[in-house]
């Protein structure tokens, strides 16, 4: 049974206040009255209400008056005030000053109503939006949304701008600062909550098997297509369908996924009767689809298409204001999985974590955590259990004649100096998957859960050859 909601109705006029409060109960409202704005002070002080309905002018405390006291008290309830007619400016000019709306004697009973309802309705949505401000925090897996710092703060309102919508957004951000997670906060808080969240990642399946997964496929258009298979397009329907590393499409893709988005239906391989599709599309990369645009590397229509609303996640680096409450965060949840009690980060392991740049964001933070409780051996985590890459392997300082000298070389040379930071990293990994695999790409791709082919690739931008003693490809 849904919660009446209750109302407070001050008006010194003992007709007027009888007859608010017998229209409104009529209508199913709990309603209380009171006399003067001091009771309804000192009734606001026991008990919370939904809507208050005050007289602009009473003597003693005025509407004015109370008011102002109730965006002290409670600053989410509405106020409808109550005036004469030819008062009405006046009651425009302190709307202005928080009112809701305001009623004009002598008002109909149906007015009276409408207008209530609008209210009562208004501050619904207000309180949803409250809401959502504190699940962001506080629903399972959002940990990488924590924080105060400014620029979180905008990605908050973002969300809270486009979660109600249909509208489709692109979440960019490099590696790790989470992508996938803001998706989920969107699709958690949109009308479709209910219906399925779908994601899938544009560079774990070759282009052959990522078609047919997001498109689906009829039962022998291809070898090896035994039976007719639903696309994610349609497993998603109704619900929301998340492309993370879309800049990794193929240009064939691309073209496909665009006419999917303009028709709102999709053909699946083979096929030749299209299936209409209720969607919100949400896509991720940590790329910079403009640069791909202007390459020739990614439909400039598609682009557009994405980006109608824009999400930028920032690295960590740019918001090392939220590095406490993250770690602690990370801290808290790997002590109870691991039934440790550490107290806390003492002081050299804080700086410590303060001076790393972090390349790997948010996700090498929770990673870092876990493995620092793993091998925390007292009551505090110790610079030695972090075990943060040596400050000898960082690239070297940049002496005068290489400093950048606009926003766009400063950009180039940060990617750099983040690329050589990260190759150790990523070379002693691939080495490591390769050894335990006897030199193997395809059983050390396999174990580390990355396709053949990107394994591949990662291999050669590093120059690492895999032709070693027996050796199989």
């Amino acid at each position: 049974m849904a919660k009446q909601e209750r109302i407070l109705v001050v008006d010194d006029d003992t007709v007027i206040r009888e007859g608010l409060r017998r229209v409104l109960t009529m209508e199913g409202y709990l309603v209380e009255a009171q006399a003067n704005g001091r009771a309804a002070m000192e009734r606001l002080q026991e008990a919370s209400f939904d809507l208050l309905i005050t007289d602009l002018k009473m003597p003693g405390m005025s509407g004015l008056e109370v008011l102002q006291a109730v965006r002290v008290l409670q600053p989410e309830m509405p106020v409808i005030l109550i005036t004469g007619f030819a008062a009405v400016d006046n009651a425009v000019e302190v709307m202005k000053n928080g009112a809701a709306d305001y009623l004009a004697k002598p008002f109909a009973n149906d007015e009276l109503v409408a207008k209530v309802r609008k209210a009562l309705e208004t501050r619904a949505v207000l309180l949803d939006e409250l809401y959502l401000r504190h699940e962001l925090h506080d629903l399972h897996g959002f940990d990488c949304l924590i924080g105060e710092s400014g620029e979180m703060q905008k990605v908050y309102q973002r969300i809270l701008q486009v979660a109600p919508t249909d509208s489709t957004v692109l979440i960019t951000g490099e590696s790790g600062t989470g992508k996938e997670l803001v998706a989920r906060a969107i699709h958690a808080h949109s009308q479709r909550r209910e219906q399925p969240f779908v994601a899938v990642d544009c560079t774990s399946l070759a282009e052959s098997l990522l078609e047919s997964e997001l498109f689906g496929h009829v039962k022998g258009s291809f070898t090896g297509a035994i039976q007719t298979k639903r696309g994610l397009f349609e497993v998603a329907d109704g619900g929301t369908l998340m492309l993370d590393e879309i800049g990794n499409l193929s240009a064939a893709i691309q073209a496909k996924l665009l006419r999917v988005l303009q028709e709102r239906e999709v053909t699946p391989i083979g096929g030749t009767r299209p299936t209409p599709i209720n969607i919100r599309l949400i896509a991720a990369t940590n790329a910079n689809l403009r640069d791909m645009v202007a390459r020739g590397e990614f439909r400039y229509d598609l682009f557009f298409r994405l980006n109608i609303i824009p999400i930028d996640l920032p690295p960590l680096r740019e918001r090392k204001g939220d590095l406490k409450l993250l770690a602690g965060s990370f801290l808290k949840r790997f002590s109870a999985e691991n039934l440790k009690e550490i107290r806390g980060f003492s002081p050299e392991a804080l700086r410590a974590l303060e001076d790393y740049d972090f390349p790997g964001n948010v996700r090498e933070l929770e990673n870092l955590i876990e493995r620092a409780v793993v091998l925390a051996q007292g009551e505090f985590i110790l610079p030695r259990d972090l075990e943060l890459p040596d400050s000898r392997t960082a690239p070297a300082a940049v002496t005068a004649g290489e400093v950048p000298r606009t926003v766009d070389e400063l950009k180039e040379r940060k990617r750099l100096l983040r690329e050589q930071a990260v190759e150790p990293l990523e070379r002693a990994f691939l080495i490591g998957a390769l050894e335990r695999n006897g030199w193997n790409v395809t059983r050390a791709a396999e174990e580390v859960g990355i396709l053949r082919p990107n394994f591949q690739a990662m291999l050669k931008k590093l120059g690492i050859s895999a032709r070693h003693s027996n050796a199989r490809s």
